[in-house]
């Protein structure tokens, strides 16, 4: 059996080929406040994960029980944020693939291809491929916007528990009537996203 050419390996369905690869999701571009979170997964072939879909698609729990065989089972596995002062700074694009580019520079092993949920790519030192609907086709990128929701989450029941008045854990700093209402009323909290519109109005009515 001849064995496929680096070019021809590049293309990730190929079944023949036995190169690292990592897809990447994120999670969190939306809200009006908090990290927005991206992870980078390299699957074991060996030990496959059976259920990954598109976070969005599975419950809580079915989240948590997969991000923790992600953990156990995965080859490799970063997650990574960028910050709240990043995103105000950068905007939420860049903000997204610079978390997206630590992500993949925090994985243990170096890909040789990466895959990316989406249409845009951040700059990374290896191959890369966008592939929109792909945390829905790509079992690596379904385990990372798992991983990256989970984390996210984690994060917004944490900060509920600071600031119980905003709501975080119900809504998980989306737009939602009631987070805008609490905004109205107790103005913004050092988590929200001054550069998005709600916020700044927030802002823009506090005294001083």
């Amino acid at each position: 059996m001849t064995r496929p050419s680096e070019q021809q390996c590049f293309k990730w369905h190929d079944p023949a080929c036995a190169l690292l690869v990592a897809g990447v999701d994120e999670a969190g571009r939306g809200p009006l406040a908090g990290p927005v979170v991206a992870a980078a997964v390299i699957l074991d072939d060996l030990h496959p994960i059976a259920g990954l879909n598109d976070s969005k698609k599975l419950t809580a729990r079915r989240r948590e029980l997969l991000n923790a065989e992600i953990r156990s089972k995965a080859l490799a596995f970063c997650v990574a944020e960028a910050s709240v002062e990043e995103i105000d700074r950068l905007n939420i694009l860049h903000a997204t693939m610079l978390a997206m580019q630590r992500a993949v520079a925090g994985l243990r092993l170096k890909p040789r291809l990466v895959l990316v949920d989406g249409n845009r790519l951040p700059v990374l030192p290896v191959r890369a491929e966008a592939i929109v609907g792909g945390d829905a086709k790509v079992a690596a990128i379904s385990a990372a916007s798992i991983l990256a929701k989970v984390h996210r989450d984690h994060w917004c029941e944490r900060v509920d528990a600071e600031f119980p008045q905003y709501g975080f854990a119900i809504h998980k700093g989306y737009g939602t009537a009631v987070h805008l209402q609490a905004l109205q009323t107790h103005g913004a909290c050092p988590y929200h996203r001054a550069s998005f519109a709600p916020v700044r109005q927030a802002l823009a009515r506090e005294p001083g």
